[in-house]
This record gives structure tokens, C-alpha cells and sequence, in this order.
């Protein structure tokens, strides 16, 4: 059934997501907040309990992760390559063939998304589903395609960027 839902998203996930919903978390103590847009198809299905309880899980699990980026695709150019020749010196420094130090820093790279993407992050009240496939789940779940747009984690005596 899990399989049958994700081959849904991922049928789905060429159509059009213009309505939604942003929501809010602010975690106890008000020292740490997020703003959220999670759209869909319809306003329909961003009125329904499990949209919404997704929305608000989302948010939640940024204030507690802190991604920077919502997807791969987000992340800068630059940085992923600032990530890689880190991660090659790295494995060369070690001795390591320059193509197993490119697999290395590869693989490397990978384990970093799932600290800075939110997408590839393991969802904090359920580390055995990545945020993706809790989204993937709930296309499956409502029939129409679901994207996190974009949030903004706000932290008390963070420098503004």
C-alpha cells in the first residue's frame, strides 16, 4: 500500500499546487518560531485535519531541525560545492584514490543533505520516515499533489541575513 502511495505522488507531482495553507509554530518558551507555505490542489484539501496536521508537523519539526533548504534543487551551487572539496581533501588526506575520494565526498554530501534539507531530513517525531515520505504519504492519503513551498525559522538572537 506504502509503494502504491508513493507511485501516486509521484503521478501527481506534476500538477499544479497553487492553493494551501501557511501556518505557524512557535516552541514553548517563544525563543524559537517558523512561518510555513505548504500547497496543494484545492482549497478543499487544505482544509481538511490531515492537511493541516501536516502543515503544523512540518513546522514543528523546523523549529527542532533547523533545514536551511526545502530540496536539493534549493541548494546553492556554491555551497555544494564548498561541501564536496571539504569532504575530498578530507578522504585525500587519508590516502585515499582520487576516485574513491570522490565517492567518498559523494557520499558525504549525501549524508550532509539530511542535516540542511528538510525533504531529506528523518521527521523528528518518527525518525524511520524522512519528511518527503511523510509528504508522499499524504499525496497518496488526499489525491492531489503537495509541496512544501518555503518557511522561515526564526530563532531569538539569530543574526539577520
Amino acid at each position: 500500500m506504502r509503494k502504491k502511495g508513493m507511485a501516486s505522488a509521484d503521478k501527481k507531482s506534476s500538477r499544479a499546487a497553487n492553493e494551501g495553507s501557511i501556518d505557524y509554530y512557535i516552541h514553548p518558551g517563544a525563543k524559537v518560531g517558523v512561518l510555513i507555505e505548504v500547497n496543494c490542489e484545492t482549497d478543499f484539501v487544505a482544509k481538511t485535519d490531515d492537511f493541516k496536521a501536516f502543515v503544523h508537523d512540518v513546522a514543528m519539526h523546523i523549529a527542532a531541525a533547523s533545514p536551511a533548504w526545502v530540496s536539493r534543487e534549493d541548494v546553492p551551487e556554491d555551497a555544494k560545492a564548498v561541501e564536496i572539496e571539504i569532504y575530498s581533501a578530507q578522504a585525500k588526506a587519508l590516502g585515499k584514490p582520487e576516485a574513491v575520494a570522490e565517492k567518498i565526498a559523494e557520499g558525504k554530501l549525501n549524508k550532509w543533505y539530511t542535516e540542511v534539507v528538510l525533504l531529506d531530513q528523518p521527521f523528528v517525531k518518527d525518525p524511520e520516515k524522512t519528511i518527503d515520505q511523510l509528504r508522499r504519504e499524504l499525496v497518496g492519503k488526499l489525491g492531489e499533489n503537495i509541496e512544501i513551498r518555503r518557511f522561515a525559522r526564526f530563532r531569538v538572537g539569530d543574526e539577520v541575513a
